[in-house]
């Protein structure tokens, strides 16, 4: 049964009398549907609970009756609607499945729940979930596939599901999340390729897909993203050339495309175009040539490993030019015998693994 409140000030001739029913039906409505909301959201986090049995240190045991449930732990409401707007449980080890009832926190921006053990597939459900901003699941033991309708969360901002046991192609819907800052699937069982529609996603910083079972060539595409920051597809099945338009990317800081079967040869302006790079990590693939003298020029490179190529020639002489220089890796390749460079590395004052 819904209470009828009404605040109405009237003078003996307020025309505003004549609206007296519809104000009336107006708030009897607002009142009913918010209490409607309200038992909405209610229920779907105890469904949430019902479907977690394993927690170690009763985190949910404050999930009752006797206070609101905007109060319990890990529960954040807004404080206008008094709705569910973030679900954060990180690091509490719990153990159980992801209940469907999650897609039914219509007002939800961000679901935290890295650092546990939920198993079990992730439910379609949260597709449905259009406000939702973040979505931290890393961490988990998470099987089955990425549900295609996340590409519904148009206002993704933040994807995280690495280190989980997901399986199955990366949807090519995620391409269509033009609000995407950061992508990580990295550490999963994922096949197939990287799809090319992921270039669409114009906001990414961050992308990561590292240690999975990729294979194919990495999309020209991907070369369009001109803020990323952040680039790691190693520990894949990935060929070909990495695409000229990636080595462009200026923002880039982290570049590691390590143990894959790419190749080509390593562009020679590669230092003057990525001045921002700190870690460089291209080893255990095909790639040959000489290794550029320009690297030099990203003196904020900090990690360097080339090792396990078909890289020639000499090592630039002017290595020395990297102050903040802590690891340099080349071994296995086809460098000549000069050690001339190693002179220059006396500058490298911070140096801690030298590997020839």
């Amino acid at each position: 049964m819904c209470t009828v409140i009404l605040f109405h000030i009237l003078s003996p001739n307020d025309s505003s009398l004549s609206h007296l029913p519809t104000l009336l039906a107006t708030h009897h409505y607002c009142l009913c549907s918010n209490k409607q909301e309200y038992k909405t959201d209610r229920f779907a986090l105890l469904k949430f609970k019902e479907s977690v049995p394993q927690d170690p240190y009763n985190i949910l045991s404050s999930w009752n009756d006797s206070m609101h449930f905007c109060n319990w732990l890990g529960v954040k409401c807004g404080r206008r609607h008094q709705r569910v707007t973030v679900l954060d449980l990180q690091g509490h080890k719990l153990g159980g499945t992801l209940s469907p009832y999650i897609g039914n926190l219509s007002f939800l921006r961000s679901i935290i729940l890295q650092n546990n053990s939920f198993y079990g597939e992730i439910p379609q459900e949260i597709g449905h979930l259009f406000r939702l901003q973040q979505l931290y699941l890393s961490n988990n033991t998470l099987e089955g596939e990425i549900p295609s309708s996340l590409s519904n969360c148009s206002n993704l901002k933040f994807l995280y599901l690495l280190q989980n046991k997901l399986e199955g192609k990366i949807p090519t819907e995620l391409g269509s999340l033009m609000k995407l800052k950061l992508l990580r699937l990295g550490r999963n069982n994922l096949v197939g390729g990287i799809p090319h529609s992921l270039g669409n996603l114009s906001s990414l910083t961050k992308f990561g897909v590292a240690e999975n079972n990729l294979v194919g060539n990495i999309p020209d595409a991907i070369g369009q993203l001109n803020g990323l920051v952040f680039f790691t597809i190693s520990v894949n099945k990935l060929s070909g050339t990495i695409p000229s338009s990636l080595y462009n990317v200026s923002s880039l800081q982290i570049f590691s495309v390590s143990f894959n079967q790419l190749n080509g040869t390593l562009p020679a302006n590669i230092g003057l175009n990525l001045p921002n790079l700190q870690i460089f990590y291209f080893g255990a693939n095909e790639f040959s040539g000489p290794i550029p003298t320009s690297l030099c020029n990203a003196t904020q490179l900090q990690q360097i490993y080339l090792a396990k190529n078909k890289f020639l020639g000499s090592v630039p002489t002017n290595l020395g030019n990297l102050p903040n220089l802590l690891k340099l890796v080349l071994s296995i390749n086809y460098l000549g015998k000069s050690l001339h460079f190693l002179t220059s590395l006396t500058n490298c004052s911070r140096l801690q693994k030298l590997d020839l």
